[in-house]
């Protein structure tokens, strides 16, 4: 009986055993499953970061980086990330904006293709113009292939031939209060590289109204300045100039010149402005004026007026409120249109006028004439017509007496006729050249009549070969 009950105590032992041995395969496998799954989730966190060493080393892949670059990002942008000062952090917050280039003309151009290059996330680009031959010593982003074509789509094609990660996205229309907080909303940052009155306030009343900071530039002749507004508590364009400047005090490059490479240094610089804004780096231009000197290599920094509490636009009762902005006439406010085209005076009758052609039909005829080109001396040398006498605008008064001297050697020279001699003014455009005849009239000069168009109008109507400048 004793080895019976033995057997039978070993038989229900070795069935214990059995049975935790099955549980414990079971656990194993359960365990097993469990771990599979947590990697899978781990491995979909980490999906973005790739491993950036060759799979043949053993190195696990997701404790290679714990950021958003990729190995082609990394390498792309490795000076930028051997920065201190700048590294990952700014280049992923820089790979995370969006910026609004308003203008792709001397000041945008600079800035779009340097955004592009450095790794801007989104890049809007607005222009109404097309590319023509005369902006290529200034709009480095226009090839000659493009002459005629959209600037948008110049500027656009070469931001993604420099870097083709970079989303570009086209308005090829005018910015104006109709589409303008539609399309500024888009946008963390816009760039102001325009060139006239009219612009200037609205983009910044624009972002003022959307909370935007403005990055702004202005560069003519030789000379250029930069500063950013609506940022960090500092003033907006209107803080400084709550009423607009005198048109005669508007100048822009198609009148007054410029030399290429100047709105390319303040695009340049505004390019650094909006990569400072945008990564949270350094200290911008807000409260600050840069103002740079071309002819005597000389950049000034100076501290401008704070933010205005009765500014229209951002002060403690301010009224510019979505409502009024698209309401806002700011050709009628800043007397100067949105459009770059020359400025056409109307100062005189018809009668004090003759067209290009009527004063080539009478030149040719042989009728004794003076004409005075009363354009600038360095205008003058550029290029003018045969036998006119130069006698800018701004010496006219004093050079009265040898109009007078010019109108008898030529009555001389052509006694024959019996008549006296005509006497015309032309200049670059026709306004110019109205404004003397209306001087000249209250001179006692009542003859003297006007050329319409000026030399514009001599190459269009008459000479087609006459270089337009």
């Amino acid at each position: 009986m004793v080895s019976n009950v033995s057997g039978s105590s070993s038989r229900i032992l070795q069935e214990e055993i059995d049975k935790l041995k099955a549980e414990k395969s079971s656990i194993e496998d359960r365990i097993s499953a469990l771990q599979a799954q947590l990697n899978e989730e781990k491995d979909k966190d980490k999906d973005s970061s790739t491993c950036c060493f060759p799979s043949s080393l053993s190195i696990n892949a997701s404790s290679c980086f714990q950021h958003a670059l990729s190995p082609d990002m990394i390498y792309r942008y490795s000076r930028h990330l051997l920065l201190p000062s700048f590294g990952i952090e700014a280049q992923s917050k820089l790979l995370k904006s969006s910026i609004l280039v308003v203008g792709a003309g001397g000041l945008g151009s600079p800035a779009l293709l340097y955004l592009a290059a450095s790794g801007v996330g989104r890049l809007g680009i607005v222009d109404h113009d097309v590319v023509e031959l005369n902006n290529l010593h200034r709009q480095i982003i226009h090839a000659e292939a493009y002459i005629g074509q959209s600037k948008v789509t110049s500027a656009a094609a070469a931001c993604r031939a420099i870097n083709s990660t970079v989303q570009i996205v086209e308005y090829k229309e005018a910015l104006r209060v109709s589409n303008a907080l539609e399309i500024v909303s888009k946008y963390d940052i816009v760039i102001d590289a325009t060139d006239n009155a009219p612009s200037r306030y609205m983009v910044n009343d624009c972002c003022v109204v959307l909370g935007k900071p403005l990055i702004s530039g202005a560069a003519v002749g030789l000379e250029g300045q930069l500063t950013v507004y609506n940022h960090d508590g500092g003033p907006c364009y209107r803080c400084l100039f709550p009423t607009p400047p005198p048109t005669s005090a508007c100048q822009r490059c198609s009148d007054s010149g410029v030399l290429g490479v100047v709105p390319g240094v303040i695009g340049c610089l505004q390019a650094l402005e909006a990569i400072k804004v945008a990564s949270s780096v350094g200290e911008s231009l807000s409260g600050r004026m840069l103002l740079f000197d071309a002819l005597s290599a000389r950049i000034r920094i100076v501290k401008i007026r704070g933010r205005s509490f009765h500014c229209e636009a951002c002060g403690e009762n301010a009224a510019f409120k979505q409502p009024m902005f698209q309401k806002f006439d700011y050709e009628k406010f800043t007397q100067s249109p949105f459009a770059s085209t020359p400025l056409k005076l109307n100062l005189l009758s018809e009668s004090d006028r003759i067209s290009s052609k009527d004063y080539k039909a009478r030149v040719t005829n042989g009728e004794p004439h003076v004409l005075v080109d009363v354009r600038p001396a360095h205008h003058f040398k550029i290029v003018a017509l045969p036998k006119s006498l130069n006698i800018p605008l701004s010496t006219l008064k004093d050079k009265l007496p040898a109009i007078s001297s010019a109108l008898k050697e030529e009555e001389v020279t052509d006694s024959s006729s019996g008549s006296s001699a005509s006497l015309y003014v032309i200049c670059r455009r026709g306004n110019d050249s109205q404004r003397a005849v209306h001087y000249l009239h209250q001179m006692g000069f009542t003859s003297a009549r006007d050329i319409l168009g000026g030399l514009e109008s001599w190459a269009s109507d008459v000479d087609p070969n006459f270089p337009t400048y």
